[in-house]
């Protein structure tokens, strides 16, 4: 029997960013399912308030003003917002995902629950503070976490983590995880939208070069620094191992300045060449402070890249042993030259590695996977408080 789901999101794509494609993926694998689904979000990108039908997945944007390039959406009350949240109110609806847990948006979605009588799934994606990497900003930052933390615990929602990392950190915040609804891809479909650009080929790499991909934003959070020092340490460039970095950001011109014959930068990729980089690399490495669950590690294991992370969300869903990849106990540029010779020496088992992961992500980490684990949540919780 078809059920009718409300996934509350502060952001949804075009905004780019995890939470948003983790909401856009788990919406599609839900109407898969034969669900009723609406997403409801916030209209950072100045579409149009009201609702669309983007594909089989209906959008509810609500006025905001977008702060921080959207990061922090508030909402624009007035009479469109407060009749796109009466209306949401009107509609029947069997059960209610909230994104994150400190978003204004948050808590509008844990009101419309309590409206319906139904107890709000709350999913955290985080496993660490959120950072601006601003020694002043941070501090209020985390007094604002733990205030709109607090405020949410009012509604007796279901907290659960996007991985184990994850739903450990809940307990920061005194939250005891229900569980967990793990990240997700469609790893053959990534792997078949792959560009055909060769990477190797346009930096002139041989196939003896050991090629260490990096995805991501390059801001100081995901341990872009480390990576340039690392590039310096002349053991890599004796090892003929490459940095190869791919993304944006304000570290950008650091990585551009460097003068390093074992960093190279290729700017930010389409999704199609971010996948036809992993595909061709022998591994990626990603010394990140922290991660909900990667969404990198999970195209990478996609693509049979084994990775070098972290201890942070998805590092052991996706690296359960070192027959998987390797997960460093710090983000510093010693720990990443180390660890990188040491897949030197062990460079004939990389293959077997990385199918190792393509296996794992195939069997374990697919879209419909993840669907079915939120509709048991949703509907435990509902019995429940039936029971009550």
């Amino acid at each position: 029997m078809a059920a009718s789901y409300a996934l509350f999101s502060a952001q949804y794509p075009p905004h780019l960013g995890g939470i948003e494609n983790f909401t856009q993926g788990l919406a599609r694998a839900l109407v898969a399912r034969g669900d009723q689904v609406l997403v409801v979000t916030n209209d950072t990108e100045g579409l149009g308030a009201g609702r669309s039908d983007e594909g089989d997945v209906e959008v509810l944007r609500l006025p905001c003003r977008p702060l921080v390039s959207g990061r922090l959406p508030l909402p624009r009350h007035g009479a469109a917002y407060e009749g796109l949240v009466r209306g949401l109110d009107e509609m029947p609806l069997d059960g209610v995902l909230v994104n994150a847990r400190f978003y204004p948006h948050s808590l509008l979605g844990m009101r419309v629950a309590r409206r319906h009588d139904l107890r709000p799934v709350v999913l955290d994606h985080g496993s660490a503070y959120l950072s601006f990497s601003n020694p002043v900003l941070d501090p209020a930052v985390r007094l604002y976490e733990h205030a709109m933390t607090a405020w949410g615990r009012r509604y007796d929602a279901a907290y659960y983590g996007i991985s184990q990392k994850s739903a450990e950190w809940l307990g920061t915040f005194g939250i005891r995880a229900e569980g967990v609804i793990p990240n997700a891809i469609d790893a053959a479909g990534y792997r078949a939208a792959a560009s055909g650009r060769d990477f190797r080929g346009e930096l002139g790499l041989a196939e003896a070069d050991l090629m260490v991909a990096f995805v991501g934003r390059l801001i100081p959070e995901k341990g872009v620094s480390a990576l340039i020092e690392a590039s310096r340490d002349e053991r890599l460039r004796a090892a003929r191992v490459t940095f190869v970095l791919a993304g944006d950001g304000p570290l950008a011109g650091d990585v551009s300045d460097t003068k390093s014959s074992t960093l190279r930068w290729v700017g930010r990729l389409s999704r199609e060449d971010a996948a036809a980089l992993l595909l061709q690399a022998d591994c990626l490495c990603l010394p990140t402070r922290s991660e909900g669950f990667s969404t990198t590690l999970l195209e990478a294991s996609a693509c049979g890249c084994p990775s070098l992370v972290t201890d942070v969300g998805g590092a052991r869903e996706l690296i359960p042993d070192t027959g998987y990849g390797t997960i460093m106990p710090d983000a510093s540029a010693e720990t990443v030259v180390r660890e990188v010779l040491s897949l030197c020496e062990r460079r004939s088992d990389l293959p077997l590695m990385g199918e190792r992961c393509r296996r794992l992500v195939e069997g374990s980490y697919g879209w419909d996977d993840t669907a079915a684990k939120l509709e048991r949540a949703l509907n435990l919780e509902q019995v429940g408080r039936e029971g009550v």
